[in-house]
């Protein structure tokens, strides 16, 4: 056979047998629908079911089913609360009130406080000379105003420098909102103005939020113009407002501020609580509150994470933060830290006690002195003790305890057994009960102790403790608060004129600056600008009447005389500092204002320091009879609550 009869056979094959397939499953197919399609038979039922049906006389109740239980009642809904917020044009409107004295204050606080329990948030800014940070007056420029502003439009600009010239203290109401960490306190640079509070006036600001970091999580706009207030109320509130140059930079410390500086200083803090609300969204609908909800809680929790966090642009990176931190600061920050909201040791942000220098030994050996009879006197630590076996009057009773009996009569002897300075106490810190790097804490500050006398504080370690160095960097951030409070209830400012021992004369630093401009540039300074730095030269060291000759750190000139290089080269180094006449100490200014009372009255200002530390640390681990009334007993009994202090 010829390969292609066998390649036709092969074919011929297949197909036969694809055929035979395809008929094989239509007639299968078919099958399976005739039986579909047919109905199935029922079973019959059983012949006894079939019979007649019987009508029952039973109650019907009895061939229902039991009745289902009605539903429980619904409970009554949720009450809400609403709080309606007026238009931006209408809390403009409202105008600013301006708050010079405790009466005026006293006149407008409740209005204030009636719109803080609806809205716990106050639009806050400040305002200061800023000529070269050199006042009108000479001093250094210090917040001349503060302005708040609540959400109704209510706007308070209170004039700080107006109560520290009339030696007022600031009003409680101030101070309490101010570090109330339940007030949320909002505008641009809030932060760093709480710094400037606090480095001018001693004032603690707490629960601050930037508007900038909630105009960037909120994005609620495109913003084309920048994060500053101007370019915030021009993108979302469509409100201009203005910085211009001149009222920016014009005299906050005048007697009497113009129309011009009320309408700019109140626009500020208005336009600032406006944007917070307008971009909570409280503006396009009124707030609701469900019950139980606070108008705090539901304000804090659109700004969780901005509370008290200064502002850093996204374009700065870490060589940026290297150079801001290397940078002065021309702003000193308060006490031991910067407005820590309200327990300093919570804030996660920065470790508190960084760059603290711990104790390398252990403050407490526990060794003890007898008298020669055996009476406990005190303890000391192993130094102490050994000082005096070295110089023979003492001898050797015990290695552990560590014990040395004197060999001659004491000066003094413990009133009883149970005194503080016969217990043994442990060097961990009081408050924690950390056993590792902690510092000595002087509970009265060395500011104020210093200028008692010397039965108060000579061999006194009472006011003495072991605290961690968070715990200690946080007692110092409330003992700053404390000691404002003293420096307003006894007009004793901190970081005022008053407090800075020199001060810089500023005409005599201009005739310096004069003198080496004149030196370094020699011939090469115009003639019109020598001239007039050797006037300025010439009329500082004379006097108005004519032809006088005045002689001042080896310098003598007419006052039309030539000006020699040697006069030019003592000049160069004149001292421009001069001695405060008015210096007067802080701690010194309190501590009068309380011996004024006698002996009686520095107990109370000890008493006082010893309770804040108790009342602001809450110590877990004093020393056994450590107490607020250490030694006072035993002082009245001395000298008498009606002894004459004489402070130097």
């Amino acid at each position: 056979m010829s390969r292609q009869s066998t390649l036709t056979a092969a074919v011929a094959t297949m197909l036969g047998a694809m055929l035979g397939g395809l008929f094989l499953w239509h007639t299968i197919y078919t099958q399976k629908r005739k039986a579909l399609k047919s109905p199935k038979k029922q079973n019959p039922l059983p012949v006894e079911q079939l019979g007649p049906v019987e009508c029952t006389t039973a109650p019907v109740q009895q061939l229902q089913p039991k009745p289902t239980p009605p539903p429980p009642p619904l409970p009554p809904p949720k009450t809400l609360t609403c709080i309606s917020v007026p238009s931006i044009e209408k809390l403009l409107e409202v105008p600013a009130v301006v708050v010079s004295s405790s009466e005026e204050w006293d006149e407008l606080w409740p209005s204030f406080q009636k719109d803080l329990a609806v809205f716990p948030v106050l639009g806050l800014d400040c305002e200061w000379v800023k000529s070269m940070r050199v006042s009108i007056k000479g001093k250094a420029c210090a917040v001349s105003l503060l302005q708040m502003a609540t959400y109704s439009g209510r706007c308070m600009l209170v004039r700080l420098l107006a109560f520290r010239d009339a030696q007022l203290s600031l009003p409680n109401g101030l101070l309490q909102v101010l570090r109330d960490p339940h007030v949320l306190k909002v505008g641009v640079g809030c932060y760093e103005d709480g710094k400037r509070l606090a480095h001018d006036h001693g004032l603690a600001l707490v629960c601050t939020v930037d508007l900038r970091y909630l105009a960037l999580r909120q994005r609620h706009a495109v913003l084309n113009n920048g994060l500053s207030l101007k370019s915030l109320a021009a993108d979302l509130l469509n409100v201009s407002l203005d910085k211009s140059l001149e009222l920016r930079c014009s005299n906050w410390e005048a007697e009497h501020l113009t129309q011009q500086q009320m309408v700019y200083a109140a626009r500020d803090a208005q336009v600032s609580i406006s944007l917070f609300l307008y971009m909570l969204g409280f503006h396009s609908e009124p707030c609701m509150l469900s019950e139980g909800e606070t108008a705090y809680s539901k304000l804090a929790s659109s700004c969780q994470g901005l509370v008290d966090v200064p502002f850093r642009t996204r374009s700065e990176g870490d060589e940026g933060e290297r150079r801001r931190r290397n940078r002065r600061s021309t702003v000193d920050s308060p006490e031991s830290g910067d407005q820590q909201v309200p327990d300093p040791r919570r804030n996660k942000r920065k470790p508190l006690g960084v760059g603290y220098s711990a104790r390398k030994s252990p403050l407490y050996d526990n060794c003890f002195l007898h008298a020669p009879d055996g009476q406990p006197l005190c303890t000391c630590d192993k130094k102490k003790a050994k000082w005096y076996l070295d110089k023979g009057i003492g001898e050797l009773i015990s290695e552990e305890p560590f014990i040395v009996r004197l060999l001659f009569e004491p000066s003094g002897r413990p009133d009883s057994q149970k005194d503080y300075y016969l217990t043994a106490k442990e060097n961990l810190c009081v408050v924690c009960g950390k056993a590792e790097s902690y510092i000595r804490k002087n509970i009265v500050p060395h500011e104020y102790r210093r200028h008692f006398p010397a039965e108060m504080k000579d061999h006194n370690s009472h006011d003495i403790l072991l605290l961690c160095t968070s715990c200690h960097a946080a007692s110092n951030v409330y003992d700053g608060f404390l000691k404002q409070q003293l420096a307003d209830e006894y007009s004793a400012p901190q970081g005022c004129e008053e407090g800075v021992r020199m001060l810089e004369d500023s005409d005599r630093r201009r005739v310096r600056s004069a003198a080496r401009a004149l030196l370094s540039a020699g011939e090469s300074m115009p003639d019109t600008r020598r001239d007039e730095l050797l006037s300025l030269i010439r009329t500082f060291f004379s006097e108005k009447e004519e032809g006088v000759v005045i002689e001042e750190e080896g310098l003598v000139t007419e006052e039309k005389g030539e000006v020699t290089e040697e006069m030019l080269q003592t000049v160069a180094n004149l001292e421009t500092r001069i001695f405060n006449e008015h210096y007067v100490p802080h701690g010194l200014k309190v501590v009068r204002a309380y011996a004024e009372h006698g002996l009686q009255g520095l107990i109370d200002l000890e008493r006082r320091w010893r309770q804040h530390f108790l009342s602001s640390m809450q110590p877990s681990h004093l020393p056994p009879l450590w107490s607020v009334d250490h030694n006072h007993e035993k002082y009245l009994r001395k000298y008498g609550k009606d002894l004459v202090i004489n402070l130097n």
